[in-house]
């Protein structure tokens, strides 16, 4: 029995896992938190949470219920990292408390212990840290809510006590809602199942899957529109998904006991893993999935002689949880990487409750002992696994630490890097990364940016026309190439490109505002004024088409209508000088000369502070 009562026991979990996750709660944004998950200005409206729930493609993914969490959060606490990062950590602490109720339900000992263990292993690091991960925390919130409740459906199968409608109701929604936050909570039913055999042996038609066939409805429905979706969409598709069945099999295996390794011993965990393709040629590939086919015979043997199912049982949920990540559904992921400590979040609950339950036929000191010690190693490598995450740049050094090849890293370290006003160091990761996967249309694009970021345009020039080449419907990098052949005095060239990234991407604000600048530029100031009015519909929060559309406005001498852009665009970004600057010229010409005077002196006043 356990000395705390469940209150206490509740406390603990989450006064642990808090300070366990201490360094992810003063973390930053990573990768594709913002804009791929925090919601975007175009999506903040009662509008952009309709287009989150009936437009696919709205959103990085379509889990409409996650992108909606994430619109009410935004509302709550904005862009400020910490308010994502706490409420993750506390869904994580939540998921461990309602995977002890349901232990404790089924009566499996240990249950508090697994709890723990859940909350403060390291593998979890990746989930719980990472913003855009929230999608795992929530889902798995739902998914054993959802379990939870069809396991009180399912206790009153008897005739004294016939099943209540209303939990199955209550039930299924909580797994349509979990389904809706990440498909992967599609192996419920299957779990269920497995549940079931485990606790009454051979199963009854009736009453264990008959009332599941719904599920698995929903499951098959929402697994086929993921997997489009990634195909289509997120292009999970080509050549580097092009595996064979061996070759499919061989991965399978080998990612099974990857993952029950980095349970067993989490040391070397890592953000980004090697890509190891197997190669059906070799033989050692071939025996690694002969020693899984051994162990589930053996489980499987030992379960119909001994008549004790837990083993069996386990490792079919810890497999069948896996399955979606195996490598027999292509996810975009895989193309960097065919593991990564997301993929076993919800999977390593089998492995979580069956070491529990062994821990505790330890006698009664070697249990505390254990346990004691085994929680206090695992929460200080949850610890320091937490502090990787605390910005993309110790992120990034980090993982390359631990895998050099990673072009990923390489990658998305130059795309930080500009986007922190560093292009100069970002040209090496993305010319390392050109030479790790040569033909990456996205690294050809994001070298050319750098390049045009740091006036050498002329060489940015050939590598955007390689990444148009290599994709010839990549708005970006027309939109690249526009501004090159504008820094080289091509405006003709450079207004077509602008006109092309439009068409290909009628939404995209930064194409619009450039082909009103080139426009403007290119003296037909009259014509650029629709142009800046529509980056700015599409992007309210766009300082800069604020202020260029004001500037066009002046040039036109309408100042009346310039003024209140000039005024939209410093609060934006009040620290801009030369929005001040240019202001102060519009109101002397219209005759304002004090309001002039103010912003002419905030204007030398910033520009004196920049370093």
């Amino acid at each position: 029995m356990n000395p705390l009562s469940p209150r206490a026991l509740v406390a603990l979990v989450f006064a642990a896992t808090l300070l366990a996750y201490y360094p992810a709660l003063t973390a930053g944004f990573i990768w594709d938190d913002q804009p791929g998950h925090v919601t975007r200005p175009e999506l903040r409206s009662v509008a952009g949470l309709v287009r989150i729930w009936t437009e696919p493609g709205a959103t990085q993914q379509y889990y409409p219920l996650l992108h909606s969490a994430f619109w009410f959060e935004h509302r709550l606490w904005g862009d400020a990292p910490f308010g994502y990062h706490l409420f993750n950590v506390l869904l994580h602490a939540t998921a461990a408390c309602l995977f002890a109720a349901l232990l404790l339900r089924l009566a499996v000992p240990g249950a508090w212990l697994a709890a723990l263990l859940f909350a403060l292993h390291p593998v979890g690091v990746e989930s719980v840290a990472w913003v855009s991960e929230q999608k795992n925390t929530l889902s798995l919130v739902l998914y054993l809510c959802a379990a939870l409740a069809y396991l009180r459906f399912d206790s009153t199968g008897d005739r004294d006590r016939p099943r209540s409608p209303r939990a199955y109701a209550l039930a299924i929604v909580l797994f349509i809602a979990a389904l809706l936050s990440k498909t992967v909570t599609a192996t419920l039913p299957a779990a269920l199942l497995v549940l079931a055999w485990w606790q009454r042996g051979p199963l009854s038609l009736r009453r264990a899957a008959l009332p599941l066939l719904p599920w698995f409805a929903c499951s098959a429905l929402a697994a086929v529109a993921t997997a489009s979706f990634e195909h289509t969409l997120i292009g999970a598709q080509g050549a580097d998904f092009a595996l064979t069945v061996a070759q499919r099999l061989l991965l399978a295996s080998r990612a099974v006991w990857f993952y029950l390794g980095n349970l067993l011993l989490p040391l070397d965990l890592s953000f980004i893993y090697p890509r190891v393709v197997p190669d059906p040629t070799h033989v050692l590939p071939w025996l690694v999935l002969a020693a899984t086919v051994a162990l589930l015979a053996a489980l499987a043997w030992h379960s119909r002689h001994s008549g004790r199912r837990g083993p069996l049982a386990a490792a079919l949920l810890f497999g069948g949880a896996l399955f979606p990540a195996l490598g027999f559904i292509n996810v975009f992921p895989f193309l960097y990487s065919f593991v990564a400590d997301h993929f076993q979040y919800l999977p390593s609950l089998a492995f979580f409750a069956f070491a529990a339950a062994a821990l505790t036929r330890l006698p009664p000191l070697g249990q505390r002992l254990t346990s004691v010690v085994l929680l206090v190693s695992l929460a200080t490598l949850t610890f320091h696994q937490a502090g990787h995450y605390r910005d993309v740049f110790t992120l990034y050094a980090h993982t390359l630490e631990k895998n050099p090849a990673a072009w990923m890293a390489h990658h998305n370290l130059g795309v930080a890097l500009v986007e922190n006003g560093r292009a100069d160091e970002a040209i090496a990761h993305f010319e390392k990364t050109l030479a790790l996967r040569p033909g990456s249309a996205e690294c050809e694009n994001n070298l050319g940016d750098a390049l045009n970021r740091l006036g050498r345009s002329t060489e940015a020039i050939p590598h955007l026309e390689t990444a148009l080449r290599l994709q010839p419907r990549y708005a970006e990098a027309a939109n690249n190439l526009g501004v090159a052949f504008m820094a080289t005095h091509r405006a003709h060239e450079g207004l077509a490109c602008f006109a092309e990234a439009i068409r290909l991407k009628p939404t995209y604000a930064v194409a619009h505002r450039n082909l009103g600048l080139a426009t403007a530029r290119s003296g037909r100031t009259a014509e650029s004024i629709p142009h800046f009015a529509r980056a700015v519909a599409l992007n309210p929060a766009y300082a800069d088409a604020q202020l260029e559309w004001a500037t066009a406005l002046t040039i036109l001498g309408r100042y009346t209508e310039a003024f209140p852009h000039f005024e939209a665009a410093l609060k934006l970004n009040p620290a801009s000088a030369d929005a001040h600057a240019t202001f102060a010229r519009a109101l002397g010409s219209a005759g304002r000369l004090e309001d002039s005077a103010r912003h002419s002196a905030e204007a030398r006043k910033l520009g004196s502070a920049r370093p």
